[in-house]
């Protein structure tokens, strides 16, 4: 699905109510793992009355911060809980603009760092342990939903997993979608163009039997009632099986500039084909890049990012003669809103269908 005037019109009325919407507290902290020592980097964002005074979180030199009261008291009442993964080499502020969002319309959104594959954590070992990512979002799941008197009591039925690139696969298999090893290496043979197939070679994700065993496992958390994908890659190795009969409702946004080694058609749009058609809806967003789901970059960004790594100015390409990034950014969150309240029961209507 193209982008559409009623998106559009149902972003500006989205931006228009966050002026008067609550203000976000916003906390961080580290989970600790005795067993297995692997430690989550946490940060939630959430509602809060308070009046005390906000700061800029994750503001740079080269992206734009967010503004958040640290430690504010949460507000009464039950929220829904949405947590966000980020995309491989990613970290997580990317999707902070989204997180902001959605607290001020009443969310609880929690967001992690997922060991070895992060923007500072590179680790190889912990890398390889790819099936680790969603048990990761399980522990957020039970470190937001155990502390009420932190972050807000999480209406427990309305809890949302969403994923950018690495991100997606990660909320499909929290969702209940089960990767096959052997599959993914098939498809690979043919798509050795896909940075998916580059980026899992780079992880060696399958390197020794114990590896593909937990990959290919079921690691389904049934708290989670809904999932969103933005522009998601690995999608290729879920089974046919496993997505037809996916339980819960699953939005797939895909970003629709042309690009040889994550086009929309072979991840998005694929993954889009296989899903319940009842339960699932995908937007592709014409002027939309895949970098186009992480933060807003500020003048001069591009110039920094090159010098300091050759190539990753094109994390602040988008469509080239679109819309901002900021514009595009506020469909998206117009759009998960919608989605998510369908979801948990809060609007009556039923999915848009593909």
């Amino acid at each position: 699905m193209k982008t559409a005037f009623g998106a559009l019109l149902l972003a500006c009325l989205t931006a228009n109510a966050w002026a008067d919407a609550p203000t976000v507290g916003f906390q961080s902290t580290t989970l600790a793992d005795a067993r297995n020592g692997r430690a989550l980097d946490m940060v939630v964002w959430y509602p809060s009355a308070t009046t005390a005074g906000a700061q800029l979180i994750a503001d740079d030199v080269a992206f734009v911060g967010a503004s958040v009261v640290r430690d504010a008291p949460p507000t009464a009442g039950e929220h829904p809980l949405v947590v966000l993964s980020h995309g491989y080499r990613g970290n997580w502020s990317n999707q902070m603009w989204l997180a902001s969002a959605l607290a001020r319309q009443g969310y609880i959104v929690a967001a992690l760092n997922h060991p070895g594959s992060t923007t500072h954590d590179r680790s190889p070992q912990a890398a390889a342990q790819l099936w680790q990512r969603p048990v990761d979002v399980s522990r957020v799941i039970d470190a937001v939903t155990g502390q009420p008197e932190k972050y807000g009591v999480v209406a427990a039925p309305r809890i949302a997993v969403v994923g950018h690139s690495l991100g997606g696969w990660t909320a499909l298999e929290v969702a209940g979608a089960r990767f096959d090893p052997e599959r993914f290496a098939r498809d690979c043979k043919v798509h050795a163009q896909l940075s998916s197939c580059n980026v899992y070679q780079t992880m060696n994700a399958a390197s020794t039997p114990a590896l593909k065993t937990e990959l290919a496992a079921d690691w389904r958390d049934k708290r989670v009632t809904a999932i969103v994908t933005l522009d998601l890659g690995l999608s290729r190795g879920m089974t046919d099986e496993s997505l037809a009969a996916l339980p819960v409702p699953t939005l797939v946004i895909a970003a629709g500039v042309p690009s040889q080694d994550l086009p929309a058609e072979l991840e998005s749009a694929n993954l889009s084909k296989r899903l319940p058609a009842a339960s699932s809806r995908y937007v592709e967003i014409s002027d939309a890049s895949h970098f186009s789901f992480l933060s807003q970059c500020k003048p001069g960004a591009v110039e920094l990012l090159e010098e300091d790594m050759p190539g990753d100015g094109i994390i602040c390409q988008d469509g080239q003669g679109g819309r901002s990034r900021e514009v595009i950014q506020g469909q998206v969150v117009a759009l998960v809103s919608e989605f998510l309240g369908r979801a948990f029961g809060d609007k009556k209507e039923g999915f848009v269908k593909r």
